[in-house]
């Protein structure tokens, strides 16, 4: 039995109190209502972890689901300048030999190693920089230091040095990757995520490719939509609708959809896609105004939805920002490395810097051993008929053979084309173009040897410096990026 509020007996005896719900109180008088309830954000009044998804007309996710994908193909076809200079970068590696067949069979098919050396020196000098044995995270005390704060940052420093190291023991295999991949595309990502399955949070290394970024932002930060596209299996799929993270929507089977970054690098490393039964799936962090989940301010506010590539339905749509921020600034997933910034949103790699050098190292290395080849192989002209024993394949040294002469010497019926030894020209600008590759791409050996054994040693010094100035900078930047991605570890333990 509930007594009336004070003030209400006023009002006349004809007072009628109903409790229909424990959280809210309706009560009603003579053509007076009055509703005592808490405030509804949501139309549904769904809680705010929600997968909005689930309580939203099907109409109104095929409309949201096809907005949203025309917006990432939108933002698919705005790089496609920066995809087709990443395939053909990808094209001279070298990580497979190319067979040829011009201009004969079997013509030299090497490639210039300046890409794949500077890469792989890169990765061997900053995984050893950033990853010491004693773990990466170093803490560091601003404003007033005492024995307090000092205790507290070792705790801090030793907990996430043991998380790292011991409890995520995928994370310098990913970092590993991520550090030889950003030195070729100039720009490499982070996600950091805590992931059910594991109980725990964990950051996996996510190639520039997979990341779509609009024209005109400045990087993931910052950009007003960001993709990720990922790659599930039916099982993956299966696994995140039993635990509600995804809608249990029929999906059909996979849609094959491949880029042709990741077909050149199938075929790089010799893989086929055509076995490929992946589902794509776009997890767009964007800003949305969605019907029913409208902003008083009328303001896109961020989400996260979840749209499978190939048919477009909608598999999850999530708030995304803290709960008890006010302000609604978009939660950070993503972090980005940069090898050197650029004039958008990705970074120059060692692609974009010495990829010129390296195809046309590659182009000179071929000449110089195709005109070895015919040098030492040299064909030529016979007459008619001449004919030689053993048909007309190569004579292998020390052997002779036996030939039928129409008329005349041998010499009068033969005559071998003017081949050239490799050209000298040629190979002095291979040198060249090699040493000006390495140069740019910070590999170049330093020319310690050559300074007088007298050279005081501060000029030795100030010589390393310099030389060591630009992979410093880089270095720093790789630094700061993992700073970044310490934090959102940190948020989520």
């Amino acid at each position: 039995m509930y007594e009336a509020p004070q003030g209400l007996e006023s009002l006349g005896s004809d007072l009628e109190i109903e409790i229909e719900n424990p959280d809210s109180v309706h009560i009603g008088m003579d053509g007076l209502e009055i509703d005592l309830e808490p405030e509804k954000e949501h139309k549904g009044g769904e809680s705010f972890d929600s997968n909005l998804a689930e309580f939203m007309d099907e109409g109104e996710l095929e409309n949201l689901g096809s907005e949203v994908v025309e917006l990432v193909e939108a933002d698919i076809n705005s790089r496609k300048d920066w995809v087709e200079m990443f395939v053909k970068g990808l094209e001279v590696l070298g990580m497979k030999y190319e067979e040829r067949t011009e201009p004969w069979n079997g013509a030299c098919g090497v490639f210039s190693t300046i890409l794949t050396e500077a890469a792989v020196r890169f990765q061997s000098e900053t995984i050893i920089e950033t990853f010491p044995s004693q773990g990466p995270v170093k803490t560091e005390i601003i404003g007033a230091i005492n024995k307090l704060k000092e205790d507290a940052a070792e705790r801090v420093r030793d907990d996430m040095n043991y998380q790292l190291t011991e409890a995520m023991p995928e994370y310098r295999p990913e970092h590993e990757r991520l550090l030889f991949n950003l030195g070729l595309a100039g720009t490499a990502f982070k996600k950091v995520y805590f992931d059910p399955a594991l109980n725990r949070q964990t950051a996996i290394y996510i190639p520039a490719e997979d990341v779509i970024i609009p024209y005109g932002s400045s990087g993931a930060r910052t950009a007003e939509r960001v993709t990720h596209v990922m790659r599930k299996t039916k099982n993956d799929i299966k696994k995140l609708q039993a635990a509600g993270f995804y809608r249990d929507v029929d999906l059909g089977d996979p849609v094959s959809i491949h880029t042709d970054v990741e077909k050149k690098k199938a075929e790089e490393q010799g893989y086929s896609l055509t076995d490929d039964d992946r589902y794509q799936i776009y997890e767009v962090q964007i800003d949305l105004d969605i019907p029913g989940y409208e902003d008083k301010d009328e303001i896109a506010v961020p989400y996260i939805v979840s749209i499978d590539a190939g048919t477009g339905k909608v598999l999850a749509i999530y708030l995304n920002w803290e709960e008890d921020d006010e302000l609604r600034l978009k939660r950070q997933h993503m972090v980005q490395y940069d090898y050197v910034p650029g004039f958008g949103a990705y970074g120059f790699g060692y692609i974009h810097l010495i990829g010129g050098y390296a195809r046309a190292g590659t182009s000179l290395i071929r000449q110089l051993i195709d005109a070895g080849t015919l040098s030492n192989l040299p064909g030529g002209l016979k007459s008619r008929g001449l004919r030689v024993k053993g048909d007309d394949t190569p004579i292998a040294p020390g052997e002779f053979r036996d030939v039928d002469v129409p008329s005349g010497s041998i010499k009068d019926n033969i005559m071998a084309l003017p081949y050239k030894e490799p050209s000298q020209v040629l190979a002095t600008l291979l040198d060249r173009i090699t040493e000006e590759g390495r140069r740019l791409g910070s590999i170049a050996d330093m020319k310690i040897s050559d300074m007088s054994a007298n050279s005081p040693v501060g000029t030795t010094l100030a010589l390393l410096e310099r030389q060591l100035k630009t992979m410093s900078a880089v270095q720093a930047r790789v630094h700061y990026a993992m700073k970044q991605e310490f934090k959102l570890l940190k948020n989520l333990s």
